[in-house]
Order: structure tokens, then sequence, then C-alpha cells
């Protein structure tokens, strides 16, 4: 079976990885992104999919635009049986799409958070289900017919570097599996109706008030370690719990104070917190924090 890999972050590696260990599956190219700088140096990076290809002497494409003609006729030169896409970053224009059988691996329970960040949005909206959806690529954004999704509950107090690892893995899974079964399944068209997106997260979607205790939470769940969840004073909160989720309190105000933690009040809940990092400095303990602040129960947190 010859598979042409199309991926760029670690949820991608981990498939690559999983299907080069694979007996009679042969990755006879990788299109990935092209190398960024990284860093305060920005020293140029390879993405971490064209470092596995290459420790496994894998042709590697790092087209800009995959629209582009050259790129197109450069890639319809190679022979596969298929397309596997993990997170590639780019829109597979129609005569990609009809080379091979393109799969997908989407980690949603699609048609629900097509787009850039289903993980997180699983995690902001307080999901207990969530799951992988291998699907047959069309012309539009993950919106093709499903050919299998696996499911797996989501703890309440899951954060998002955790399930993603186990996602990955189930990822990592059905890909075998739809590959080794592919001639067995009968794709079954999304219900466009139910479709639901989510857009790519930026910096900004971090800033958060002591408004919801349940929101609040959520996106620290979903934004630990990046872009992180501060306050509008830059005070990044680094660990916290949900202490209640319908109590009445002044925005902000601090609740409780113990040796280790506080707990301050939001409008409706409140939440405790462990660990904070000062705007341009290093993290530390709450206590010490409010400590050099000066701040005890009844001030506010900001």
């Amino acid at each position: 079976m010859r598979i042409i890999f199309m991926g760029t972050p670690d949820y991608a590696e981990a498939i690559l990885k999983r299907i080069i260990a694979t007996p009679d599956m042969e990755v006879v190219a990788v299109y990935t992104q092209p190398d960024k700088p990284v860093g305060r140096k920005k020293v140029l990076t390879p993405p971490i999919v064209k470092t596995l290809a290459l420790e496994n002497n894998i042709d590697v494409y790092q087209p800009n635009r995959l629209r582009d003609e050259d790129t197109v006729q450069e890639l319809l030169q190679i022979e596969c049986d298929f397309i596997v896409v993990a997170a590639y970053g780019q829109i597979l224009p129609l005569e990609v799409l009809q080379h091979a059988p393109c799969i997908n691996l989407h980690a949603s329970i699609l048609p629900q958070y097509r787009g850039a960040s289903p993980i997180q949005q699983t995690l902001l909206n307080g999901d207990s289900k969530t799951g992988v959806t291998a699907m047959l690529m069309d012309i539009g954004l993950d919106t093709g017919d499903i050919i299998k999704i696996k499911e797996i509950d989501v703890p309440q107090d899951e954060m998002v570097e955790s399930l993603f690892e186990r996602l990955t893995e189930v990822a990592s899974d059905l890909t075998i599996e739809v590959l080794e079964n592919f001639s067995s399944y009968t794709p079954v068209k999304q219900d466009d109706s139910k479709a639901t997106h989510c857009a790519k997260i930026s910096k900004k979607d971090g800033e958060v008030e002591f408004k919801d205790a349940t929101t609040l939470y959520n996106k620290y769940r979903a934004f630990t370690p990046w872009p992180a969840v501060y306050l509008n004073s830059g005070l990044k909160i680094t660990q916290m719990e949900l202490v209640d989720k319908k109590s009445k309190n002044k925005i902000g105000e601090i609740l409780h104070v113990d040796k280790n933690s506080i707990v301050v009040g939001c409008e409706e809940g409140s939440v405790r917190i462990l660990r904070v990092q000062p705007q341009s400095k290093k993290e530390m303990d709450i206590i010490s924090y409010i400590n050099g602040k000066r701040l005890n129960i009844a001030d506010t947190l900001s």
C-alpha cells in the first residue's frame, strides 16, 4: 500500500510514525509546511513531521501553496493508493482530491467543531465526550463523508495537553484501521444542519474575567499552556481549580486564603487559584503574590 502523507504538528507526527511502523504500508512522500523561524533568535526550524520523514528516508515536499499548478503536477506524478491528511494546514485542490482517496483524521465528532481548534473547543464547551473522525475529504472544510468515528469520554478536569495526547493515540489507531479495511466501509454524508465551527486560537483568546467560574475554568483547561489565561493586568493564572458553579459574588473578590491557595469569587461561582505569573516575571505561588501586593480577604484580585 503506497501512501502520501500530509501533516505538520505533533498530532500528525504520531500518526505518520504509526503508518511507517505498519507492515505492508509504504509512505512514498510527505507533504508538510515550510520551515519556520522559532524562538527569540528566529532559528529556522523544520516541522517535526519533516524530521521524522527524513530519518526514515522519505521524500519531503514543503510547498508554500499546495494549490500552485507546478506543485499539483509534481504531486500527481507520485503514484499512491491513499493520501492521509492530519493537521496539514493547507486546503487540498480538486486535482489532488481526485488523485487517490484522501482520508482526513479530524479530532472531533463531525459535523461538530469543523475547523482549526476542535480539541480546545471541546474543553471550552465542557463536553463530556469527544473523538476522532476519519473522513473522506472533499473540497469543503471538514465537510467530507464520514468513514468511521471513535469516541472517548472527557473528564471535567482534563487539560488540553492530556486530551491532545489521548486523541492522538485514537487517531493513530483509527488511521491504520481505516487504511487496512477501507473497502469494507460505506462513507456517510454529514448532516450540515448540525455543523458547528471553531476558529484558530489567538493570544487574545486567553484574556479572562471573574464573571462565570465554569467558563473561566474551561478556558484554563483549553488554553494552558498556550495562549494561557490572563487578567487584563497581564497576570497569568497558571494553576486553578473550580470550587463551585452557582454562588453569587463580587467579581474578583478574595473570599478565602489558606497556606497555599486563595478562593476568588466570580459573578457566578468561584475558583481556587494556586499559582500565577505576573507580567514579565517568573511563575510563583499565589500566596507569595498576594503578600507582595498586600492583598487579603475582601480585596480584589486584578
